[in-house]
């Protein structure tokens, strides 16, 4: 490291309200100084080995927390054996092998004999990095994902690497950013753009897409951007190696000039380090220079909503970043980037001007729909796309159609499982009719598949719906309504703030 790391206050995000504004803003932005030791932080550890790791990259948390411009020039010997068998541990088991052919449970079998092999080769610098295997996902629109799938060791060393990462540039984040972050998730993201659509003067969401951002990411400007923080040339030289090592596809090896493999354990992580300095700092900046009402910025990796009080400001905002994002060889999809009326006064405002109902905008497999309560009050209401509802359903029919003549028992505990599933996500307040609606729709593919074991069969509604009451959980809201979670994870204030309505990020950096 360039700069030893001095003894400081644990940090403290605290939300940000917007521009000349009195309210306070969705996502959190400014740091302060806070407590000694936040009480969330992991005070003992579970062996000594882990003890030694979590020591070391504490203290390269502390430097890049203390200087923000600290540039470290030592950190491969924080990759040690130790990091390597935590990773391991923290793979899937049942994850599909790269081109290597090499499983979870194979490289177990002399587990530390092969993570020390691979701390060596990698210390040396003999390390190789493997091209990752091509695989197609279907996504909802009926298109193909590529997936990049990594070979087992070049996982090992990315999560490895990625916990290094982590280190320094979780200091560095801005509270806009929710996408693959430690303690951040989706239902964060939502709660955040569900509290700011509710308690500011928004009045029109951007909904911006970034045109196949994975396959389009930069090489040069991602190590140039990574460079600002890393110092130490084997870091990048390994980061570099996994960007250009390439995919087989069909034994037909193809050289990667740009993007970043999406499935590997470092995509996430470099695509958030490309976005902070291209979009989140320059939104940031752009909302303190020029924007006189509110603005609400929430960015889940790649997608984007922003929020704006003034019309005027969402479509200068949108030019400019159109042409923020070409200096950087990105580009917004232009049929899935939509500029709408949309907030608390969005449907009088439409009604005075006898225009229809205000449009309706996705994020995170939800829609937000303007709607009211019985009492007449503004209400978002987030439904689960139908979509991606449909495609799920599909999916759960052709694994029936596989398993159709297993026993009952574990036909259910497997239905369970993944209904069970889908519920811990979309099972959100307003979102009963959907939830309800896919569960029935399983139960009924449940009857027709069991209906097909036998031209005998009979299997009544009754008895499958004693069945779906024994195996299927039920249809029931399970997740608080935003603005009580978003309360509890910013429940304390902090006078010094400056904001009246400050409100303090309970969990700290990590």
């Amino acid at each position: 490291m360039t700069h030893e790391p001095k003894k400081s206050d644990s940090l403290i995000l605290a939300t940000k309200s917007a521009n000349k504004a009195e309210g306070a803003a969705a996502e959190t932005m400014e740091r302060r100084r806070g407590a000694e030791r936040n009480t969330t932080q992991d005070t003992t550890c579970r062996t000594q080995s882990r003890e030694n790791v979590s020591n070391g990259l504490d203290r390269v948390r502390q430097a890049a927390q203390a200087d923000r411009k600290c540039c470290f020039t030592s950190l491969l010997h924080h990759v040690t054996t130790d990091l390597l068998r935590d990773a391991y541990h923290c793979l899937k088991r049942d994850a599909a092998p790269g081109v290597d052919g090499v499983t979870w449970e194979a490289y177990g079998e002399n587990r530390e004999g092969n993570l020390t092999d691979l701390h060596a080769r990698v210390h040396r610098g003999a390390y190789r990095a493997q091209p990752s295997r091509r695989r197609y996902i279907p996504k909802a629109d009926g298109r193909q994902r590529p997936l990049g799938i990594a070979a087992l060791e070049d996982k090992i060393l990315q999560r490895a690497v990625v916990e290094v990462l982590n280190a320094i540039y979780e200091n560095d984040f801005l509270g806009l950013s929710y996408g693959f972050r430690p303690g951040r998730g989706q239902h964060d993201a939502l709660d955040a753009l569900a509290y700011g659509i509710k308690t500011t003067p928004v009045n029109w969401i951007l909904d911006a897409d970034i045109r196949s951002f994975f396959d389009t990411v930069d090489h040069e400007w991602l190590m140039r951007f990574l460079e600002h923080r890393i110092g130490d040339r084997r870091i990048l030289r390994l980061i570099r190696k996994w960007l250009k090592a390439g995919v087989m596809e069909d034994g037909i090896l193809t050289a990667t000039e740009t993007g970043v493999p999406q499935g590997s354990a470092v995509s996430p992580v470099l695509a958030n380090i490309y976005l902070h300095y291209v979009f989140d700092l320059w939104a940031h900046q752009w909302r303190k220079r020029h924007a006189r009402g509110h603005v609400m910025i929430v960015r889940y990796a790649d997608d984007i909503v922003v929020g704006f009080q003034h019309e005027d400001e969402a479509r200068a905002f949108l030019s400019e970043l159109r042409e923020r994002f070409a200096k950087f060889a990105l580009s917004l999809h232009p049929e899935k980037t939509r500029l709408i009326e949309f907030g608390r006064f969005a449907t009088e405002r439409r009604t005075r001007q006898e225009m229809d109902k205000p449009e309706t905008f996705s994020f995170l497999g939800f829609m937000h729909i303007c709607g009211k309560t019985q009492n007449g009050r503004f209400m978002l209401f987030r439904k689960s796309r139908s979509d991606r509802m449909r495609s799920t359903l599909q999916a759960i029919k052709d694994q029936l159609r596989k398993r159709r003549h297993r026993s009952i028992p574990l036909q259910g505990r497997w239905l369970g499982q993944v209904v069970g599933g889908y519920l811990a996500y979309h099972a959100v307040p307003t979102n009963t009719p959907a939830i309800k609606a896919f569960r029935n729709c399983v139960v009924l593919l449940w009857l027709r598949t069991l209906r097909r074991r036998s031209q005998k069969d009979k299997t009544t509604w009754e008895m499958i719906a004693r069945m779906a009451q024994q195996w299927l959980p039920p249809a029931r809201i399970l997740h608080p309504w935003p603005e009580k979670r978003f309360d509890v994870k910013h429940s304390r204030r902090e006078p010094s703030a400056g904001i009246p309505l400050a409100r303090i990020y309970a969990g700290g950096v990590r």
